[in-house]
């Protein structure tokens, strides 16, 4: 089983330098996880929700692959709607010549409506959108020399994307998904697949279900370490922490729950938790003692989950699980 983190920095409340304390914070965490041998670190971009979040993912991965060595930096993802896919494919290819060849490229439609209408840009066009700018980037990976484009969104006229990326023929490519027919898309189209940290497990492995039959009806084998389950973690080594985790979970997912909902319920993307939320908390995190998320672990490896991220983890329950979970599937 493989492990890496999920997230993203953010700035400190009330600090003085805030954004470069909740900067340095997250790229420590990176350095460190590598240290502890964790697989992969996968950032999340977002934009205009007040709290701080990472709006320029692929400059602050370049960073970080300064910083690193061996760790694989992916996206989780870049919103392809809101950009030019042909200035995304060469930043994409920057990065990953420059760390050596560790980039994984997560890429998704959206799901927060304010970032779309913050963008000016229905979220009704996402998918159309977003399959424009996979053509693009696609062709731009594959075809010797120059090439064209003439969309509905984008026209390219014989041009060269440069550098090439160092993985070939590009860098992995992971979608975000979680509706049934996101997910037959992923397979048939030849993505890796990038599973929610929201849901409860039993729904995770629903979707996993879905996505394991529309590879076979695809003719594709599935690979364990092609499907990456985001889950948060909380170490509780007793009740009263058991339930601040809890309560810590249910805050975020009410948060969450409202960025991925439209105003009047019209639309409710596959990224909202169970409306229960205590039930989501409990049986959609690795929560308790380390013991308790071994035996968790180990259940969902039967399951044919052979990859998990965690989601921004504390430092001290990164290195807590580095060092009393990590061993029990080395």
């Amino acid at each position: 089983m493989k492990f890496g983190i999920f997230g993203g920095a953010r700035s400190v409340p009330n600090a003085r330098d805030g954004y470069q304390e909740g900067y340095n914070a997250y790229i420590n965490t990176v350095v460190n996880a590598e240290q502890f041998g964790y697989y992969s670190n996968f950032l999340v971009e977002h934009h205009f929700s007040g709290m701080g979040q990472v709006s320029a993912s692929l400059n602050l991965l370049t960073f970080l692959a300064a910083r690193t060595t061996d760790i694989r930096l992916g996206t989780a993802v870049v919103v392809l709607p809101w950009h030019n896919p042909v200035l995304i494919v060469e930043q994409a290819a920057t990065l990953d010549l420059l760390s050596g060849g560790r980039f994984d490229f997560g890429v998704g439609k959206g799901y927060r409506h304010n970032e779309f209408e913050g963008f000016s840009i229905p979220i009704e066009e996402a998918t159309e959108r977003f399959e424009e700018a996979m053509t693009v980037i696609r062709k731009a990976w594959t075809t010797e020399g120059r090439f064209s484009h003439h969309g509905k969104r984008w026209r390219f006229e014989n041009i060269m994307v440069e550098p090439v990326p160092l993985q070939k023929p590009h860098p992995p490519l992971w979608l975000a998904a979680g509706r049934p027919e996101s997910l037959r898309y992923a397979a048939r189209e030849g993505y890796n697949l990038l599973l929610d940290q929201f849901q409860t497990f039993e729904v995770i492995l629903e979707r996993l279900g879905i996505f394991k039959q529309a590879l076979q009806l695809a003719g594709r084998t599935y690979d364990p370490l092609g499907v990456a389950v985001a889950r948060g973690l909380f170490i509780a080594r007793n009740e009263e922490e058991r339930e601040a985790a809890i309560a810590a979970r249910i805050k975020s997912q009410e948060v969450m729950n409202a960025f991925a909902t439209t105003t009047g319920q019209k639309l409710k993307s596959s990224m909202a938790s169970d409306t229960n939320l205590r039930k989501a908390a409990v049986e959609g995190v690795l929560l308790g003692t380390p013991d308790e998320i071994i035996e968790r672990l180990k259940w969902l490896e039967a399951q044919g989950v052979d990859y998990v991220l965690l989601s921004s983890p504390a430092p001290d329950g990164l290195r807590i699980f580095a060092e009393e979970i990590m061993p029990a599937f080395s």
